[in-house]
């Protein structure tokens, strides 16, 4: 049990940021796991939708300071990358 009065606010807040990060970051997995069975499922028009959300997800997050925004950078480089290598033309 905390001493003083500031700490005892110290940790509710605490309480209460952790679990908004906690349901942030649940969110984030989701969108991400969304985009990557779409683009892994072949589905062109599903993928697109299902990246432009999840990169919205991340971006939000890097920007509530959840993520870090290298982190964020590289997960959004990673689906556009998985994105842009399935819409591509088939080149010989």
């Amino acid at each position: 049990m905390p001493n003083k009065q500031a700490q005892a606010k110290s940790m509710r807040q605490s309480k209460k940021h952790n679990l908004r990060n906690k349901a942030a970051k649940s969110a984030l997995r989701q969108e991400i796991k969304k985009a990557r069975t779409a683009l892994e499922g072949k589905k062109t028009d599903e993928a697109k939708t299902n990246v432009k959300s999840s990169i919205r997800v991340i971006n939000k997050t890097a920007e509530k300071g959840i993520i870090h925004k290298r982190k964020a950078a590289r997960l959004e480089s990673r689906l556009v990358k998985k994105l842009n290598k399935m819409t591509a033309p088939a080149t010989q």
